[in-house]
């Protein structure tokens, strides 16, 4: 297995990493090099109007801080747009994926889902299959996977153990191109996976849901999906989970309190959801 191991962090620049991205991501490089594998370093910076300069500088930065090294050149998901549409023709093609003029807002308020679940795209809303034939590029429009209905999909990771999401109960029929042009992340991630190699995925343990997305994109590329380790939340004093947007224990602001690499991790352990 060490001669085929291969591992990814995959930071967005959108501001600086926090005690929940430290953890993870020391997870994912401790998990690499046990196996003598490799770790690739994504930077997920398909949102201009989000992703800046200063943070990429300073997610390298911090990584090297942290003791996290990466093999081979960075790979910059903004600079992959054509692979991209290449795969959104291929799923156009397919009839994968459909055409939808619905908002985010609108499934939110159509959506029937419990408090604490995802809000599930109504099928009735679903264009006709044939309308994405009328499409040359997928500007204009949201583009979505069209999900098994009702199907049971059934996962082991390696951290969490067991676990379950059933199609449009869990999550319904997902965006995977936005309107304003820009690839979804759950295309993105798959076809940067795929392409890489990777073996395994160690992220958070509030993307599962998105593991169950992911294996339909995969399953439509007839591509084998990889390993997954998904690890705890790291939450705050209130119970909250961090957020770059909330600027609350950055890596650099624990750095200037004077912690060490190891200080940081062993503080975001102690702040695990359900300690």
């Amino acid at each position: 297995m060490s001669d085929f191991y291969c591992g990814r962090v995959a930071p967005t620049p959108t501001g600086y990493l926090h005690a929940g991205h430290a953890l993870t991501f020391r997870t994912a490089y401790e998990r690499a090099r046990a196996q003598a594998g490799r770790l690739i370093l994504r930077i997920e910076d398909l949102d201009p109007a989000r992703c800046r300069r200063e943070y990429v500088d300073g997610v390298m930065d911090d990584l090297r801080w942290l003791g996290i090294a990466w093999d081979g050149e960075v790979v910059f998901q903004s600079a992959r747009r054509e692979r991209y549409l290449e795969v959104w023709r291929r799923l156009r093609d397919g009839r994968w994926i459909y055409p939808c003029r619905r908002s985010r807002r609108d499934v939110a308020k159509a959506s029937m889902a419990p408090h604490g679940e995802e809000p599930v795209f109504p099928v009735e809303w679903r264009s006709d299959p044939d309308e994405s034939g009328l499409y040359d590029e997928p500007a204009g429009v949201n583009w979505r996977f069209r999900v098994p209905d009702g199907e049971r999909m059934e996962f082991v990771d390696a951290n969490v153990g067991a676990f379950e999401r059933v199609a449009l109960k869990d999550f319904g029929d997902f965006v995977v191109w936005s309107r304003d042009d820009i690839p979804a992340y759950e295309l993105a991630v798959v076809v940067d996976d795929i392409d890489a190699g990777i073996t395994e995925v160690v992220r958070g343990v509030d993307l599962l849901t998105s593991t169950a997305r992911q294996a339909l994109i995969y399953r439509a590329l007839s591509a084998k999906r990889p390993g997954t380790f998904h690890t705890p939340l790291v939450v705050d004093e209130a119970g909250r989970r961090l957020a770059k947007r909330s600027g609350g224990w950055s890596v650099r602001e624990l750095r200037e309190r004077g912690m060490t690499p190891e200080d940081v991790v062993a503080f975001a352990s102690l702040h695990l959801a359900g300690n």
